[in-house]
């Protein structure tokens, strides 16, 4: 589908509504979106648009790439789940089981095969109850982060990113609903 196909609907860019841009930035997406094409932003690059918006004063470098990501979404200069390396996509769920088993589940390769079989991976780090990173078969890397939601219930959030198409985004957005499902139901049914 062609980028401008894919526009977002007015007033809600890059996940973040006109009256939230404009309540942490004193402008409403019509007045970036004017601003930034009187500027000649059309043509430029994400790195481009970030440093012509770093020059506002009280915009802090975080406010900076959400502007200019809005401001590609706006203009069908970036699509859904589009980032400079690729596309992102990521999926929460909280499960009614302990942080510590949730990240076991992710971990040890055992306990991941019973949810999520015949899929080899390589563990690149992990940090205990908190995170995971992980090189999927494809080359591509998925983040995993783990958060208490009380003793027994945690979120799991896996980010799986460089992926090449929007088509593959969807697609593993689809997977990762499926597969944070079949996790629930093995930590869930096993007790804690």
């Amino acid at each position: 589908m062609p980028l401008a196909a894919m526009k977002r609907p007015a007033g809600k860019y890059g996940g973040i509504s006109s009256a939230a841009v404009q309540l942490a930035t004193g402008q409403s997406w019509a007045e970036w979106l004017a601003l930034l094409d009187r500027a000649g932003a059309r043509k430029m690059n994400h790195r481009e648009i970030v440093r012509l918006l770093q020059n506002r004063p009280k915009l802090s470098d975080w406010w900076c790439q959400m502007v200019a990501v809005g401001y590609e979404q706006a203009r069908g200069l970036r699509v859904r789940h589009q980032k400079a390396d690729g596309f992102e996509i990521s999926i929460t769920l909280t499960i009614g089981t302990p942080v510590d088993r949730a990240f076991a589940a992710w971990k040890d390769a055992a306990l991941r095969e019973k949810w999520l079989p015949r899929t080899p991976l390589t563990v690149r780090k992990a940090t205990p109850h908190k995170s995971i990173r992980i090189l999927w078969p494809d080359r591509t890397s998925l983040s995993v982060n783990f958060w208490p939601k009380g003793p027994l219930k945690c979120q799991v959030v896996p980010q799986h990113g460089k992926l090449t198409t929007p088509e593959a985004a969807e697609k593993m957005k689809a997977f990762w609903t499926e597969k944070l499902q079949a996790l629930r139901a093995y930590l869930e049914e096993k007790g804690p």
